[in-house]
């Protein structure tokens, strides 16, 4: 046997990389916490950078939790690139340990004890840094925020002002994103456009607010051509439905973000549902809001803290939005009740 054989036979000192700490860092104060991502990866570290820099500092204790995301790329075990877009992503659990893997080398491994979570992306994702960002490294950021702070996970939007802020539900299509949209333009502060983060108790609400996804059909309704003009040349992203959506990045002079978590004052869920006269917002009633939010919030509604929530929701004005001649109108309609707050 060579001396080669026998070297190889060896076992590493470090064969997991554990001692081997990744060059590249980058910090992010994002949904409460205080996040720090560690990567060997240029291309993972832009992709992180891309998603977090320039937001507001959220926080509801100091100091804020830390949190670790390390990110490495590895080589692909397969040679075929996808087409269009990479695997559904599966989810896994066991142990408190939750996982999603996309394709056979690509995973988001999140430990909430630890506040820590492992990503590992495969040379072949690169070219959809969408779905990395949004699967992976997001899934990651959010459930460890929403698990290690006891917040509930909301699909929602949220626009506030002055400190005071309104969550906006419904389902996907229901037009959360144009309304959003027409609420920014007009100066109300953005919160987050499909996901948001709730203290329990006091319904302080959170959430990453950097881009806004816009079907192109809703160009129609801005009257500015600057402003339309300037979102029309935003980057195009592909959902899981094949949707596509403009991606418009909020994060510069032209737009208001909320500057800390927001007091949330009220509930609108979005109707599809035309306005009768003039009467955009119809009261919903507080016998029928705990069963409404259950059935729109079916992943919050199993965990912890959902009661408190719930209660504590409840004794806030609920609303149905219903659609009127022009998404304008309902940002009106949706200021003043910022306004009257």
């Amino acid at each position: 046997m060579s001396r080669d054989a026998v070297a190889c036979d060896v076992p590493s000192a470090d064969p997991f990389g554990e001692r081997q700490p990744p060059l590249l860092h980058q910090q992010a104060q994002v949904l409460g916490g205080q996040f720090h991502f560690e990567t060997d990866s240029p291309e993972l570290l832009e992709i992180v950078r891309h998603a977090y820099q320039n937001l507001p500092a959220h926080t509801f204790s100091h100091p804020p939790p830390r949190f670790t995301v390390r990110l490495f790329l590895t080589p692909s075990a397969c040679t075929n690139v996808a087409a269009s877009e990479p695997p559904q992503m599966r989810p896994l659990a066991g142990n408190d340990i939750l996982c999603g893997a996309l394709d056979e080398s690509s995973c988001a491994i999140i430990d909430p004890l630890r506040q820590s979570a492992l990503l590992v992306v495969s040379e072949r994702m690169l070219p959809f840094p969408y779905h990395v960002r949004y699967e992976l490294i997001e899934f990651a950021v959010y459930t460890l925020a929403a698990r290690a702070q006891g917040l509930i996970p909301l699909h929602a939007a949220c626009i506030g002002r002055s400190g005071c802020g309104i969550l906006l539900m419904g389902p996907s299509g229901a037009g959360k994103s144009t309304v959003t949209l027409q609420c920014v333009l007009r100066g109300l502060e953005f919160l987050a456009e499909d996901s948001v983060l709730v203290q329990p108790e006091n319904l302080l609400a959170t959430g990453l607010a950097s881009f806004l996804h816009l079907r192109h059909d809703s160009l129609r309704f801005l009257t500015n051509p600057v402003q339309a003009a300037s979102i029309a040349n935003s980057p195009v992203i592909q959902r899981r439905s094949g949707v596509e959506k403009l991606e418009i990045d909020l994060r510069g002079p032209s737009y208001a973000l909320a500057p800390s978590p927001l007091c949330t004052i009220a509930v609108v869920f979005l109707s599809n549902d035309i306005a009768p006269g003039k009467s955009l917002l119809v009261p919903v009633h507080r016998e029928a809001l705990a069963s409404r939010l259950a059935e729109n919030q079916r992943y919050a509604a199993n965990q912890p803290g959902w009661s408190a929530f719930e209660r504590a929701l409840t004794l806030l004005p609920a609303f149905e939005l219903r659609r009127g001649d022009h998404p304008l109108e309902a940002a009106e309609v949706l200021s003043e009740l910022l306004e009257s707050a």
